[in-house]
């Protein structure tokens, strides 16, 4: 049995008389390196490549070359490893096409799907198109109106854009719905312009929330010279109604007109 790293010793010390190749039973060779003892230059150079050859070669296929009988005789007594996982493969294959497809729980079933307009607003948010994230959030909003991180990512491009209003109503829904992280109030970068406002300071020590006052102001405004001229005095659940009302109206969920008809109705 010939081993490829003492043809490479005997190739790289004596490889230009051809001993090498007498080794490995190239006889033929081995005269042909004789031969050209007296271009001692050209043999040397040969014999320096058969050494590199054989050093650098993989036993298996140095073995399948020249040790041809002894290499089959133990290819006989080992599995063939390549076959037996190619059988492997193809029996799992089968086995998963025929096992029963597994049958999907409640919960998975009545997953919600991903809001496609929050993801496009927190990419526009990234890309600094706050108008446009805001335009985003607020579909988004209107999918799940009780999205926390929606109402939280709405309110950093409200301020941003310094819509001071709509970033205290959406800092209070997001609180109101259990948002507690207030560190992030006091110290995110897009809030910046909301803490340098005078009402911060009471926003803040009334927990981060509204007060009943400040979140019936965006329904107020509408109809305020209505009530005053009129002096109504609206009782909580008239001023909840057309708060709702109004919500529905800046969502785009109803046209001015539509908003105004509806309110004429709960004032009457």
């Amino acid at each position: 049995m010939k081993d490829k790293n003492v043809a490479g010793i005997l190739a790289l010390f004596f490889g230009s008389i051809g001993i090498h190749r007498f080794y490995m039973g190239q006889v033929g060779l081995g005269i042909l390196y004789i031969l050209l003892l007296p271009f001692f230059g050209l043999s040397f150079f040969i014999s320096l490549i058969d050494a590199i050859v054989f050093f650098s070669q993989d036993k298996d296929a140095f073995d399948l070359k020249h040790n041809k009988n002894f290499y089959k005789a133990v290819r006989k007594e080992r599995p063939d490893f390549d076959r037996n996982r190619r059988y492997n493969q193809q029996t799992t294959a089968q086995n998963r096409q025929n096992r029963p497809t597994p049958q999907r729980s409640t919960a998975q079933r009545n997953k919600p799907r991903p809001n496609p307009y929050k993801a496009s607003g927190i990419e526009k948010y990234k890309d600094y198109d706050y108008s446009g994230a805001i335009e985003d959030f607020s579909k988004a909003l209107e999918l799940d109106e009780k999205d926390i991180a929606t109402h939280f990512n709405i309110a950093c491009a409200y301020s941003l854009n310094e819509k001071v209003e709509k970033c205290f109503y959406h800092l209070d829904r997001a609180v109101a719905l259990g948002f507690n992280d207030f560190s992030r109030i006091k110290e995110h970068d897009a809030f910046a312009y909301l803490r340098v406002q005078e009402q911060f300071e009471e926003f803040e020590k009334n927990g981060f929330r509204l007060t009943r006052e400040e979140s019936i102001e965006e329904v107020e405004v509408p109809v305020a010279s209505e009530i005053k001229e009129e002096g109504l005095q609206l009782p909580n659940d008239l001023l909840d109604q057309l708060n709702k009302l109004n919500e529905l109206k800046n969502k785009g969920l109803l046209t001015e007109e539509e908003f105004a008809v509806q309110k004429s109705k709960l004032l009457k």
